[in-house]
C-alpha cells in the first residue's frame, strides 16, 4: 500500500502552512534524505525530505497551495513495485473520490437513501455507550450533614498552625512508640520552620532522626520502616524537594498494598510545606496538590486552619495508608482557635462548610481559603451571600458536600494557587457539570495561579497568584452582576 507523505510542522505550535514548491514530479524515483518539497509560514521556510526510498506515485497538493493543515497527506510514495491501484484513493484525488460518492448518493431514489447512508463507505461507526433500559431516576440529592466535630461548649485555644502540627505529632508519639519523625534538620535545629520544636528533647534521637540532604534515601528508608510495621512521619523541607523521592512515594508507598494483594500496608505520612511562599522563585514555589491527588493508593490532605491541621495530622498518622500532608509556609505563623480536647481527631475525606450562604458556592483548600473568605466579606457588602467550602482533603474528595451546596446555590467558583491545567478546580468543575448540571444557573468558574513558572520579582509573583479581586469578579460573573 502506498505510503503517505504528510505535511510537516515547523514548530510544535504550527497548525498549517504553504506548500511553496515541489522539487519532484509524479513518477520520479527518490531516495531517503532527498529534498522533495519546500513549505513555509510567515516565520520560516523548511525543506521536506523523503523518509524512505521509492517513487512519487501522486502529488495530492499542488505547489503554491496555502493553508495546508499539518499532517494532511500531500503526496503518495510507492515502494517495492507498488502502483496506485493499491491506494485507497484508487488513483484519484480526494476531491474526485468525494465527488463520486456524492453523485452516487444523489442518484439513489429517496426511498432507498437510508440504505446508502448506512452502507459501508470504509469508515467504522463510533462506539456509543447505550443508556440502560428502563426509566432513568436522578440520583438522590447528597446532603451536607454538619458532623459534630467539636462538642458544643468546648473551650477553644488560640494556636498557630506550626504549634498545632507539633502538638499533633507529640500526642501521637506519646500514644504509640512506633511513631517517629525523620527529615532534614528536624532534630537539632528543631525543624526548618520550627514545626518539630521540642520533640528531640522529649523523645530523643532514636525517634527524632536528622537525615542527610538526600530525599531519595530518607523517603525510601521511611517506606521500608512502614513496611516493617513502624509509623514514620517523613518531613520534606519543601515539597519541591520531594521530586527527588517521588518514585518511593508513587511506586512503592502508594502501590504496594494493591500489588501485594492487600497483604502489605504502608502507614506513613509525608509532610511539609507545599505551594508558593514569598519570593523563592520557580523551583521552590510549586503546588503539587493535583499531582498527588491523581495517584490511586494515596490520601492527600491540605488543611487551612490550625484545628484542621492538628485533627487531620493525627488522623493521618493513625491511618494504615500512605498520606500526603500538604502544609503551607505562609500559614505556619497564623493563629486559629483549636478545640481543647484530650484527643481531637478529624475524619479524612470530609469537607468543612466554613461559611454558609445561599447565592454562590466557593470551593477552596489550604491558603486558597484566605482569598475565598476575604472575597465573601466583600461580596456581602454587595448583597451576594457566598457559601464557602474548605475541602481539607483532596483525595478522597468530598463531592457530596460540594454538590449539595451547588444544588442550593446553583453556582460554583473554585479557588486555588496551583496551575490551571488539570487542577483540583478542573476536577471539581467537571464533576459538578456531570452530576449537578440541571442545578446550575451559570457555568462553573475556577480561579487558579497563572500558567507560568513562579517569577522571583515581587510584583510579578503577585500577578502569578490568585487575588481576592479575581474571586470577587468570578462570583459576580456567575451571579450575572456587574
Amino acid at each position: 500500500m502506498p505510503s503517505e507523505i504528510l505535511m510537516p510542522a515547523l514548530s510544535p505550535t504550527m497548525e498549517e502552512g504553504t506548500l511553496a514548491k515541489w522539487h519532484v514530479r509524479e513518477g520520479d524515483e527518490i531516495r531517503a534524505g532527498d529534498v522533495i518539497a519546500e513549505i513555509e509560514t510567515d516565520k520560516a521556510t523548511m525543506e521536506v525530505e523523503a523518509a524512505e526510498d521509492g517513487r512519487v506515485g501522486r502529488i495530492l497538493v499542488a505547489e503554491g497551495t496555502e493553508h495546508v493543515p499539518v499532517n494532511k497527506p500531500i503526496a503518495l510514495l510507492l515502494t517495492d513495485g507498488e502502483d496506485l491501484s493499491t491506494s485507497p484513493l484508487g488513483g484519484e484525488g480526494d476531491a474526485a473520490q468525494m465527488a463520486k460518492i456524492a453523485e452516487a448518493i444523489r442518484s439513489v431514489p429517496q426511498s432507498q437513501k437510508g440504505a446508502v447512508e448506512d452502507a459501508d463507505l470504509g469508515e467504522a461507526p463510533p462506539e456509543v455507550e447505550e443508556a440502560p433500559a428502563g426509566p432513568q431516576v436522578a440520583p438522590a440529592e447528597p446532603r451536607a450533614e454538619a458532623a459534630a466535630e467539636v462538642p458544643p461548649g468546648t473551650e477553644m485555644v488560640a494556636m498557630t498552625v506550626r504549634e498545632a502540627l507539633r502538638d499533633a505529632m507529640a500526642e501521637e508519639m506519646r500514644a504509640d512508640d512506633r511513631v517517629f519523625i525523620m527529615g532534614e534538620e528536624v532534630g537539632q535545629y528543631q525543624g526548618a520552620y520550627k514545626v518539630t520544636q521540642g520533640l528531640l528533647e522529649e523523645f530523643g534521637e532514636r525517634r527524632v532522626v536528622d537525615t542527610p540532604i538526600t530525599e531519595y534515601a530518607f523517603a525510601g528508608t521511611g517506606v521500608g520502616a512502614a513496611f516493617a510495621g513502624l509509623k514514620p512521619i517523613v518531613e520534606f523541607m519543601t515539597w519541591n524537594f520531594a521530586l527527588q523521592a517521588i518514585d518511593h512515594i508513587v511506586n512503592s508507598a502508594a502501590k504496594t498494598l494493591y500489588m501485594s494483594g492487600g497483604q502489605m500496608h504502608c502507614p506513613i505520612v509525608f509532610r511539609g510545606p507545599n505551594g508558593a511562599a514569598a519570593r523563592v522563585a520557580a523551583q521552590h514555589s510549586q503546588d503539587f496538590s493535583a499531582w498527588y491527588a491523581s495517584v490511586p493508593g494515596l490520601k492527600v490532605i491540605a488543611p487551612y486552619t490550625a484545628a484542621d491541621a492538628k485533627g487531620l495530622l493525627k488522623a493521618a498518622i493513625r491511618d494504615p495508608s500512605p498520606v500526603i500532608f500538604l502544609e503551607n509556609e505562609i500559614l505556619y505563623g497564623q493563629s486559629f482557635g483549636v478545640p481543647k480536647l484530650e484527643d481531637f481527631v478529624l475524619p479524612i475525606g470530609k469537607a468543612r462548610i466554613a461559611r454558609e450562604g445561599t447565592d454562590v458556592t466557593i470551593v477552596s483548600y489550604s491558603r486558597g481559603m484566605a482569598y475565598a473568605l476575604e472575597a465573601a466579606k466583600r461580596l456581602t457588602e454587595e448583597g451576594i451571600d457566598a457559601e464557602i467550602i474548605d475541602l481539607r482533603t483532596l483525595r478522597p474528595l468530598d463531592l457530596d458536600t460540594v454538590i449539595a451546596s451547588v444544588r442550593k446555590t446553583n453556582r460554583i467558583v473554585t479557588v486555588e494557587e496551583g496551575w490551571p491545567i488539570c487542577s483540583i478546580g478542573s476536577e471539581i468543575c467537571a464533576r459538578v457539570a456531570l452530576e449537578a448540571f440541571d442545578d446550575l444557573d451559570a457555568p462553573p468558574m475556577k480561579i487558579t495561579g497563572a500558567d507560568v513558572p513562579m517569577p522571583y520579582a515581587a510584583n510579578l509573583e503577585k500577578l502569578a497568584l490568585p487575588s481576592v479581586e479575581q474571586v470577587v469578579a468570578a462570583v459576580k460573573s456567575v451571579c450575572y452582576r456587574k
